[in-house]
């Protein structure tokens, strides 16, 4: 488990948010995380609750950068907010010239580079959901996910993104602040 967060007030239908992953260097049983998805829904603190959204993603090379992977397997320690959004190419993306995604997203990747403090988890999700890449986020502040989110919207790349709903974003809590979050 990555961690859990109190997404309380950011999202109307939700108050907590948990990321669960499989060990680096495991073999990635899909299974595993539905199999702990499961149990942590029939936990006494959790089984009164509905879910209101899931999604599950894997970790391939990146399209053009094969350096770009995600923090968490990097070793990186867990941040205090997290922002979590999937995202979907427009139609015409994959269709473009390597040469012209290639800058598009050297670009991005460069205004991204900015914010150092932020730590991205870009992960494949397509034919797992309706969405091609889930994007977790992570920084030890706030605001930097916000000010990197609107400065990345002015990008060439960002012509290129159809759909990026829902957003979830909350702060790390510990377990034993689950009962003030969940009450």
């Amino acid at each position: 488990m990555r961690g859990v967060y109190d997404v309380t007030g950011m999202r109307g239908a939700a108050d907590l948010m948990i990321w669960l992953h499989t060990a680096p260097g495991s073999d990635d049983d899909p299974a595993a995380l539905q199999r702990a998805l499961r149990a942590l829904r029939r936990t006494s603190a959790l089984a009164a609750f509905d879910l209101e959204w899931s999604a599950m993603g894997v970790h391939r090379e990146a399209e053009f950068n094969k350096r770009h992977v995600p923090g968490y397997l990097r070793g990186e320690h867990a941040r205090e907010w997290l922002c979590l959004y999937p995202f979907v190419r427009s139609y015409e993306w994959y269709l473009l010239p390597e040469e012209e995604r290639s800058a598009m997203l050297a670009q991005h990747g460069r205004r991204g580079a900015k914010f150092a403090d932020v730590i991205a988890n870009t992960v494949s999700t397509f034919a797992l959901s309706d969405y091609e890449w889930l994007l977790p986020l992570e920084s030890d502040e706030l605001i930097s996910l916000v000010d990197l989110m609107r400065d990345l919207r002015a990008t060439d790349a960002r012509r290129h993104v159809r759909e990026e709903v829902p957003f979830y974003t909350g702060r790390r809590v510990e377990v034993a602040e689950l009962t003030e979050v969940l009450s």
